[in-house]
């Protein structure tokens, strides 16, 4: 069967379950693995057993780091730390500079900490900077939401940057530092379009006893004893630091074995764990059962990821083994393949995002085709901007299939029209000034 009726299937199969079946999307990406080797080995037994290696593969590359990643934001979010991060930001920034003091806070704590727990825990201080200046509700509402939701698309240990690095074969120091430097210019624009639609829909603070305005958390009076600044920020510095470092020595040819071993994502994420805990366990002094039960939570919302994750390396597994790669590489031709690839690559995931609202699957089924095609390219540029790239197209199309379209919009206090006017083109232009800076670093700085 031909490649791209392959492609076609797979695709059909991950957004038929997935949209119109509503199924979970680590049984509509495992199903599609599976369509798509049966098509291309044919009904064998080996055709299972690649799909099982592929997902095994996958696992083993980022289940340690997404599990450690998740058990990092829980002890922040329960020992205080990501408070004091917070409070610390916007105490620095004054009541004039609280939008970027909370899109700050948002992007900082969105690097260890999942969207939603960021959101939670900001919300509460968008409502009381609009209560102290009664006014830019809106303002503050868009800088916590869009400043979390850059760094959960761009940098890694969060599941998409982090399996789509994986996928193409980057260095997680490398795509840490490219997407840290794509979120700049990104929070940039989530700050001038939040103020910009402040003042075009200015939005009253809901009233909490309103029925609209259910889930919207009320602020909390700060815990009497908070953890020190650094010691917060320890967990989101210290992995950070040792992958970047051995990522760098690598690059200049000065390997240093122990700081090979300490700038392994699993152990920097697992010292990062170890620290975060710490730090839970001095400030809350909790029993050994309840640092249990805490650690226990936080793994279980990362086995879901993993199973997402692996299930989706395993499809993009698949896509390359079907030999779509070379059939996309001869149809870009040799001459302008690189950048047009980035253009493929941030055009599916935005079609992927739009059909079926996570940005999470649009990434990981985007890198399965993408990956394959990369094979057959002399890219002019390295494969991070790839990988951010896809990261920038995943955020482009955010509407009511979305689960983070709701989250802002419930607990934001915002009806669904008032989503889509704000939420949704936020998002679009954030995704696109992320490509328009991936393709302008691939020109200038292509890191080969």
């Amino acid at each position: 069967m031909h490649p791209l009726l392959i492609l076609a299937l797979g695709m059909a199969t991950v957004l038929g379950l997935i949209v119109v079946g509503r199924v979970h999307a680590f049984l509509a990406l495992l199903a599609a693995a599976l369509v798509v080797s049966l098509l291309a080995m044919g009904p064998t037994g080996e055709a299972v057993a690649a799909v099982a290696e592929a997902f095994g593969a996958t696992a083993a590359g980022i289940g340690i780091v997404i599990a450690f990643a998740a058990v990092i934001g829980k002890a922040m979010t329960d020992s205080g730390a990501a408070d004091r991060i917070v409070r610390s930001f916007t105490g620095a920034g004054g009541d004039r500079r609280a939008a970027p003091a909370l899109a700050g806070s948002g992007a900082v704590l969105s690097i260890p900490v999942f969207f939603d727990t960021v959101f939670y825990l900001l919300v509460p201080l968008a409502r009381s900077a609009a209560r102290a200046s009664q006014k830019h509700y809106l303002k503050f509402l868009l800088a916590v939401a869009g400043g979390a939701v850059v760094t959960h698309a761009l940098v890694p240990p969060t599941p998409g940057p982090l399996v789509t690095a994986a996928e193409l074969g980057v260095d997680l120091g490398t795509m840490m530092g490219v997407g840290l430097v794509i979120a700049i210019p990104c929070t940039v624009t989530v700050l001038a379009f939040a103020a910009w639609a402040d003042r075009r829909m200015p939005l009253p603070l809901p009233d909490a006893d309103d029925p609209e305005a259910a889930g919207i958390p009320e602020a909390e009076a700060p815990p009497a004893v908070l953890p020190g600044l650094m010691a917060s920020l320890v967990p989101i510095v210290v992995p950070v630091v040792l992958i970047t470092a051995s990522t760098v020595a690598t690059a200049l040819g000065q390997e240093v074995g122990w700081l090979a071993a300490l700038g392994n994502p699993n152990l920097a994420l697992g010292l990062a764990t170890v620290a975060a805990l710490i730090v839970y366990v001095r400030q809350r002094r909790p029993s050994r059962a309840e640092v249990a039960a805490s650690v226990e939570e936080a793994l279980m919302s990362a086995g879901v990821i993993i199973l997402i994750t692996a299930a989706g390396g395993a499809f993009g597994a698949m896509l390359r083994a079907s030999g779509v790669g070379d059939v996309l590489a001869a149809l870009m031709g040799d001459g302008a393949g690189g950048f047009a690839l980035l253009g493929l690559a941030f055009g599916t995931a935005s079609l992927l995002k739009i059909a079926q609202g996570s940005s999470t699957v649009a990434m990981i089924t985007t890198v399965g085709l993408i990956s394959g095609a990369v094979a057959g390219v002399d890219l002019p540029f390295h494969a991070v901007y790839l990988a951010t790239a896809i990261a920038s197209g995943s955020l482009v199309g955010s509407w009511m299939n979305d689960s983070g379209f709701w989250i802002f919009a419930k607990m934001g206090g915002l009806s669904e029209v008032e989503t889509l006017k704000t939420w949704t083109p936020l998002l679009a232009a954030v995704g696109v000034v992320a490509f328009a800076t991936t393709v302008l670093l691939a020109l200038v700085v292509p890191l080969v």
